[in-house]
């Protein structure tokens, strides 16, 4: 359904064009159900939905509810093991004895407290066997009996939903942005670019495609719809197309079964294939780099029987090795083998995305009498590579004065490692000189606002979205290195899973650290408390959904909090049918079920591969407390990961990650400064339209203004 897709992704509400008539008591139903939620209605969407029938005003208020409650995690039904979290959480030990007792018991048996306690430190018990461990004891609708009824605090969140146009228009002006953008998608957006290209096919169409997963995604609908393919100019192009439509991963990091092709779509992909190599031959050098699939490829296309195109039977010749082509790395290699970095420059300099993203390496192998000219060469392509390419050079370059205390690598399935850095610094005379070369560079390729820049403050601290795969989607998600403000006085974290078809067991865990990053405690399943914070019980099975909670009150000891997510038996963050991280922030004061949507501050999905998430963490600095969005995920173990055994890993990656400086939205409005008006929004109406950035859209614009919000962040990167 295009409505609830858009609510979800836009926070717009699309305008109906059912019937006209009294819809006013659906109105206030809507407002006050979206309030429950966390969220509310602008005085243009309550106007709408009063003005439709009611018929068709209660099947939107139903649409949006629906939308914005999955969006924080509201759609389902999250208990607690102990009915009385946050109080009443028995000591760990205690409970383990408390539940050993039971099973004693029910053996018509008898045992002393002592004999128990031997009993469980010998390690010879599992729990999994002891009555009514891991699993619920009271239904949810006890749990709510059990708890008083949740009390409001003017800082809890409230999200506002504004009025759009026609799902059509917002359909394909989300269509244009996904398709367009300069930012490669994340999984979640991916697949909503697939189901709106789909209802877009025959409507307006990007003037450019510029991520070539994103081509993938457009021209698989357009090959099994028999529409001619767009901008497809490498044969890389191809072979992601042909493992986008067989259904496996376009960004070929992992490989693909190739489905059956029909003829008619062999001969889009050979005909493709033929075009492309005959206009650039050099083009072939790229195929060796994925040899392994063009050769499975090949075996379904049937290239031989189709002499009409010579040269689509060479690109399969140089996967089988038949024929040698070399690329321009390989050519740079050899130049650097020999010492000669510039001439390593020179070759590099025909790619410029690649030159740069080697930028580096080639300046530190340099002698000094090449510097000159490796700079110049870089120099030279900034005007041809991308905004991404500079902006993700430009914080490389910040963090290069000093080696840092270790170096993380994070993969596009955002599965992270550490290693050591035993880069020598880059000269800070040269990083100053490719920083102003580089900030000039950007700057220029800004847009030019049509109206003064107003800016939420909360948005400065939101890091650069380079990249929608160093990501999860969800609601509130920043990317990778973003800071956002923790209010409250306490943190209330949660996991939410639903598991497939084999039991499975995750575990929330808080590992808490001092300000050497060195472990000051932790809470999880084997240690219900500490300093403080709670657990709200192990839950070890969930084919109806199972959830677990920890509170952390925000006078806790330590330095850096840091939630993770640990798999210890059955389905990964992939296979479980729903899996998701999130935190509500309350005050002292607040009490009610552990859960209320109108505390969520950030939810996310855990689709990730690895067996550990590490979502976030929580840092206590000079402004308070901060959300530090990690997005991680451990290799971990196949089974019985533990926070106890991934302490040292856990804080490596923390480490690598705070000290790490990353480009924010405050770098962009920085450089706008010099050519436009800036204020900052205070939460007073402007006089006239405003291009307003921020996490959210207030409702008191002036008519004309453009608002970029937290969805459309990523278009403002420089193309």
């Amino acid at each position: 359904m295009l409505e609830k897709l858009i609510v979800s992704k836009t926070l717009r509400v699309p305008v109906s064009t059912g019937a006209p008539g009294d819809g006013a008591p659906v109105a206030r139903q809507l407002d006050a159900a979206l309030l429950d939620a966390g969220f509310s209605a602008s005085r243009a969407v309550l106007e709408h939905v009063g003005a439709l029938a009611p018929g068709p005003a209660m099947d939107l208020a139903a649409t949006v509810v629906s939308a914005v409650r999955e969006l924080v995690g509201d759609h389902v039904r999250h208990n607690a093991y102990f009915i009385g979290f946050p109080d009443d959480v028995p000591d760990t030990v205690e409970f383990w004895t408390g539940r050993l007792r039971a099973a004693v018991l029910a053996g018509g048996g008898s045992a002393t407290d002592e004999q128990l306690r031997s009993l469980l430190g010998t390690g010879g018990v599992n729990l999994l066997d002891l009555p009514g461990y891991g699993t619920y004891q009271h239904t949810y609708d006890e749990l709510l009996a059990a708890h008083d009824a949740f009390v409001a605090a003017a800082g809890d969140r409230l999200t506002v939903l504004h009025l759009g146009d026609s799902a059509e228009a917002e359909a394909s002006r989300l269509y244009l942005a996904l398709a367009g953008g300069a930012v490669p998608l994340g999984e979640a957006d991916l697949a909503i670019l697939g189901e709106l290209a789909v209802a877009c096919l025959d409507g307006e169409q990007p003037a450019t495609v510029p991520v070539r997963e994103h081509r993938a995604v457009l021209n698989g609908v357009r090959l099994v719809l028999g529409r001619p393919l767009v901008a497809v100019d490498t044969t890389t192009d191809v072979l992601r197309l042909a493992c986008q439509v067989s259904g496996g991963d376009a960004s070929l990091a992992t490989p693909t079964r190739f489905r059956a092709f029909r003829r008619r779509e062999r001969r889009v992909l050979l005909a493709a294939l033929h075009e492309i190599v005959a206009a650039s031959p050099d083009k072939l050098g790229d195929v060796a780099r994925h040899a392994e699939p063009w050769k499975r490829l090949g075996e379904r296309l049937h290239p031989h029987e189709y002499a009409q195109w010579p040269q689509a039977r060479e690109v399969f010749a140089v996967a089988r090795g038949e024929r040698r082509v070399r690329n321009l790395a390989g050519r740079a290699e050899a130049a650097v083998r020999t010492g000669a970095a510039d001439r390593a420059a020179t070759v590099l300099s025909a790619a410029p995305g690649l030159l740069l993203r080697s930028a580096d390496r080639l300046l530190r192998l340099a002698p000094p009498a090449q510097r000159a000219a490796v700079v110049d060469a870089v120099t030279a392509a900034l005007g041809s590579a991308s905004g991404r390419v500079l902006c993700s050079l430009r914080e490389h370059v910040g963090n290069r004065l000093a080696p840092v205390s270790a170096r993380m690598y994070a993969n596009r399935s955002r599965r992270a490692w550490v290693g050591r850095d035993e880069r020598p610094p880059l000269p800070a005379e040269l990083v100053a000189d490719l920083s102003a070369r580089l900030d000039a560079e950007i700057g220029a390729r800004l847009p030019q606002p049509a109206h003064p820049l107003l800016v939420d403050p909360d948005v400065l601290d939101v890091a650069l979205p380079l990249s929608g795969k160093a990501a999860e989607g969800g609601f509130a998600v920043l990317p990778r290195g973003s800071r956002a403000p923790v209010p409250g006085e306490l943190l209330r974290f949660f996991t939410y899973w639903r598991q497939n078809s084999r039991r499975t067991d995750y575990d929330l865990s808080v590992l808490l650290l001092d300000d050497d990053f060195h472990t000051a405690g932790q809470v999880s399943w084997t240690n219900y408390h500490h300093d403080g914070v709670v657990h709200s019980g192990d839950i070890t099975d969930a084919p109806n959904g199972a959830t677990e909670f920890i509170d952390v009150p925000l006078t806790v000891g330590g330095r850096y909090v840091v939630p993770q997510v640990y798999i210890y038996a059955g389905e990964s963050f992939d296979e479980v049918a729903e899996s998701m991280f999130g935190y509500q922030t309350r005050t002292a004061d607040q009490h009610g079920t552990p859960f209320d949507a109108r505390t969520v501050r950030a939810r996310s999905h855990m689709r990730g591969e690895g067996r550990i998430a590490l979502p976030m963490v929580f840092a206590k600095g000079e402004r308070g407390w901060q959300a530090v969005w990690l997005h991680l995920y451990l290799h971990g173990r196949p089974a019985f990961n533990r926070v106890e055994d991934n302490k040292f890993t856990t804080a490596d990656r923390v480490r690598a990650l705070m000290e790490r400086r990353y480009l924010t939205m405050a770098y962009l409005i920085d450089r706008w400064r010099t050519r436009t008006e800036v204020t900052t929004w205070d939460g007073r109406a402007p006089d006239g339209p405003v291009t307003y950035i921020g996490l959210e859209a207030p409702d008191n614009l002036p008519e004309g203004s453009e608002v970029y919000t937290l969805d459309r962040l990523t278009e403002l990167i420089p193309a």
